[in-house]
């Protein structure tokens, strides 16, 4: 095993300090290291004139906006905490995020989509996402006892962010997932992976997707996080308050939130137009 050097487990230890999640430290030091390799030095060697190099760079590959933020992110995080240089981090530009609405599904469309996965598991999960408004991240690491039946709620333990919280257990969800329980018996963990050691990875789940948007027809791109701006969508469209949604989606800006009004097609055509107020006839001139 090739050994840690000083200034990566300086890192590791910052990163456990500030609990960040196994996942986010993986990226932030798979980011370093993409740095370090693409200038072949050090990257407390390196300073701000070639740290906009390497973000040219990787805007010229095709990088997506979220990929190329994560890298700043980690950037940020190791020159102004592992380095400790005050000046440095808030130089390092985020990409801007374009403006794109969510894709969602119709409540047809849901139906199609979830009836043609094969796997019970894989269905149950997704199912689970779209009842819930989960990340793929949340569902996979639902345990049994998360489950609680008695209050009709979902405990979600570290959601984004390392927040827990609450979200509704839906009466048919919860017949869905007893019937589930009954042909399975997961022990541990709900949506147990290839053994009940651990958890379904979230790439079974990405995979089910592609494969049922294909088997269900459907022209739109199907990801696990439609399910999610689906269920927070049509929660809106249905007159729940958009601060309740913010709660149950695990958001910490109100604003995160709100774009679901700008996609909640239904709340849109129901809003009444001004001219509806106005006696006005329109007759061909002359």
């Amino acid at each position: 095993m090739a050994e840690i050097s000083p200034l990566r487990r300086r890192m590791i230890e910052d990163m456990t300090v500030r609990n960040l999640s196994p996942a986010t430290q993986q990226s932030y030091l798979n980011a370093v290291a993409k740095l370090s390799r693409y200038f072949g030095r050090s990257p407390d060697r390196l300073d701000l004139e070639d740290i906009r190099a390497f973000q040219v760079h990787l805007v010229a590959t095709g990088m997506s906006w979220p990929a190329l933020n994560q890298i700043v992110c980690a950037l940020r995080f190791f020159y102004g905490v592992t380095l400790g240089h005050d000046t440095v981090p808030e130089r390092i530009a985020y990409a801007r995020k374009p403006r794109k609405l969510p894709v969602v599904l119709s409540a047809d469309e849901v139906v199609r989509f979830l009836e043609a996965i094969p796997s019970l598991k894989s269905r149950t999960a997704l199912t689970t996402v779209y009842a819930a408004g989960l990340r793929v991240s949340e569902v996979v690491l639902l345990k049994v006892v998360d489950i609680d039946s008695q209050r009709m709620l979902i405990r979600v333990e570290h959601g984004k962010g390392g927040k827990d919280r609450y979200v509704m257990l839906s009466p048919q969800l919860l017949r869905i997932l007893r019937t589930y329980w009954r042909l399975t018996r997961p022990k541990r963990w709900l949506f147990p992976g290839r053994d009940d050691e651990r958890p379904l990875v979230p790439n079974v789940l990405h995979a089910a997707c592609r494969s049922a948007c294909a088997a269900a027809g459907l022209s739109k791109s199907v990801t696990v996080h439609t399910l999610r701006h689906t269920f927070a969508t049509h929660l809106l469209e249905n007159g729940a308050d958009v601060r309740i949604i913010q709660v149950l989606l695990g958001h910490a800006s109100l604003a995160s939130t709100a774009r679901y009004t700008q996609v909640a097609t239904k709340t849109i055509s129901n809003t009444p137009s001004p001219l509806d107020r106005l006696r006005l006839e329109v007759v061909p001139p002359g």
